[in-house]
């Protein structure tokens, strides 16, 4: 690793210019960002997704970083540009999301736990809005609040399902009586959405002004603004809005900053953090949460409408366990060789290749290798790539660090001089009707979709307070491409039902549910929590 000042020297930064963090980050302010996103020549953005993941995931994160090291390595100046990790999977069952084996961000401890308290501001600000919407109830309600509906929970950063479902106030008075709420991880915060796609800070306070808290009586919308709780929220964020600056193990820069969720949101860093990227380095490599129906398909008709990012080439990661469980394998013999099976895993494969293609990206396949996978099921792989004339290569970058991403680094460079640019799926006034039809059809495989009474309600009621509109973020399980997580392959045809609609005004677009989509997520029977310690000398251990 080197020092801190001198990643921030090849990218072009001044350590004088920046904010420093324990001497591990540093800060970089949003007037600097603003001011070199000006720039005339920018870097080509690579995304960074996957085939539907398994629970253990396919290894996005290591290839993410190895790739921008081996870049680097061959001689271009690159960043890679991730999501800050939630404790929710810290401590619950995926572990962290700083890389692994040969591939990490460092200093990880410090990066899986809370790093520079974004998070920690995020929660704070949430946390306020919500005490100023239940103080103005309790003062009289001179807005003509309706109580009963809130859309606002609470916000906390840990796995807690007993919180999802709550009431407050419990031993209530008349002014303060007994209410219904919830709790949301704050990764699901919109607040985190917004910090996300934010530009600079007068865009901040516009979009946390705009968030949508609940209804008057008279049918009116109530905003944060309305409870003049905008200012200080916005005070709490300042400088959570600023992009952290760290550096792979082999000292390739690193920006870590947002970490707003893949299901009911957009499910990428920061635009700050990529439009720093992109103007001082020649690749960004992004990654995108979860698989091409998810992460990909928001950043091209979520992200890249709202901020005018685009994507010159995709990464495409796919692994022989994935490909194992697709094609029928169950869960404890994923890490035997079965070449039937892997074949029969493509179609879910082709799924996500269609996908890419569709948004408008060319995509590089990458096998990331895994201990017992044979000669055998990767040219079944390579066979397939070659039938469709993708471009394929190996990574053992978890194993060989930089060097077990040479040859995809090569790919990316080639894929990315074609002067591709992504597409979005629909033009911005599309009705949400026809978005969802859209994305069910044409990303999932699926017939259409249907919307029961309550949802088309809701629709109803958001369109009367024009807020109804598009880009839509389409809330789903991550391991399927339908509705529902224990179908695998590739499942054809099936129509699934939007339970109900939420509108993220701040952050800008509309959420629809597919299935039963939980923002606060529940430990598992045997937690990581379970493994982590600290030392007497103060070092953590047992993180994943």
């Amino acid at each position: 690793m080197q020092a801190i000042g001198e990643v921030a020297a090849e990218l072009g930064l001044s350590s004088g210019d920046l904010r420093p963090y324990r001497g591990e980050a540093l800060k970089v302010p949003v007037g600097l960002v603003r001011s070199l996103a000006q720039r005339p020549s920018r870097g080509k953005i690579v995304l960074v997704t996957a085939m539907t993941p398994t629970k253990h995931g396919e290894g996005k994160t290591v290839t993410s970083i190895a790739v921008a090291m081996a870049l680097r390595r061959a001689g271009h100046r690159a960043v890679v540009c991730l999501r800050q990790p939630s404790l929710g999977p810290v401590f619950g069952i995926k572990g962290g999301a700083a890389g692994g084996g040969q591939a990490t961000v460092e200093p990880k401890e410090s990066i899986n736990l809370g790093l520079t308290g974004d998070l920690d501001a995020i929660a704070a600000a949430h946390n306020l809005i919500a005490a100023m919407f239940d103080n103005h109830l309790f003062h009289g309600n001179p807005l003509g609040i309706d109580g009963e509906i809130r859309l606002w929970p609470r916000t906390l950063d840990v796995e807690d399902r007993s919180l999802r479902r709550i009431v407050t106030s419990a031993q209530g008075t008349a002014r303060d009586p007994p209410q219904k709420g919830s709790f949301a991880i704050t990764a699901a915060s919109e607040i985190t959405a917004v910090v996300g796609l934010a530009k600079d800070y007068d865009d901040l306070r516009d979009r946390v002004g705009r968030i949508l808290l609940g209804f008057r009586k008279t049918g009116e919308p109530v905003r944060v603004r309305d409870l003049k709780a905008t200012g200080s929220a916005c005070a709490l964020l300042r400088f959570a809005m600023e992009p952290n600056l760290l550096q792979a193990q082999d000292g390739t820069p690193a920006l870590v900053h947002g970490a707003p969720f893949a299901n009911i949101a957009h499910g990428t860093c920061s635009r700050l953090a990529m439009e720093l990227g992109q103007a001082t380095a020649d690749y960004c490599i992004v990654e995108a949460g979860f698989a091409t129906d998810l992460g990909a398909e928001k950043f091209v008709d979520i992200v890249g409408p709202l901020t005018g990012l685009d994507v010159a080439g995709a990464v495409l990661v796919a692994t022989l366990r994935g490909l194992r469980w697709h094609g029928g394998v169950p869960d404890e013999q994923l890490g035997s060789p079965d070449p039937a099976a892997v074949r029969g895993g493509l179609a879910n494969l082709e799924q996500h290749v269609e996908n890419l293609r569709t948004l408008g990206i060319e995509p590089v396949l990458v096998a990331n290798r895994f201990p017992g996978d044979t000669e055998e099921e990767l040219s079944i792989l390579q066979q397939f790539c070659q039938e469709r004339n993708v471009a394929f290569a190996e990574s053992t970058a978890f194993t060989d660090g930089a060097r077990g991403a040479a040859d995809l680094a090569a790919r990316v460079v080639e894929v990315c001089a074609r002067g591709g640019h992504s597409r979005p799926l629909y033009p911005p006034e599309t009705p949400v009707e026809e978005i969802l039809d859209r994305v069910v059809r044409r990303i999932y495989g699926g017939g259409g979709v249907t919307l029961p009474a309550e949802a088309i309600e809701t629709l109803a009621t958001l369109r009367r307070i024009g807020e109804a509109g598009g880009p839509v973020c389409v809330a789903k399980t991550q391991l399927s491409l339908s509705d529902n997580p224990a179908v695998r392959g590739r499942p054809v045809g099936f129509v699934p039902t939007v339970h109900r609609f939420t509108r993220s005004a701040g952050a800008g677009f509309t959420v629809a549910y597919l299935g039963d989509i939980e923002t606060m997520p529940g430990l598992p029977t045997r937690s990581l929590a379970e493994q982590i310690d600290l030392t007497p000398e103060g070092r953590v251990i047992g993180l994943l």
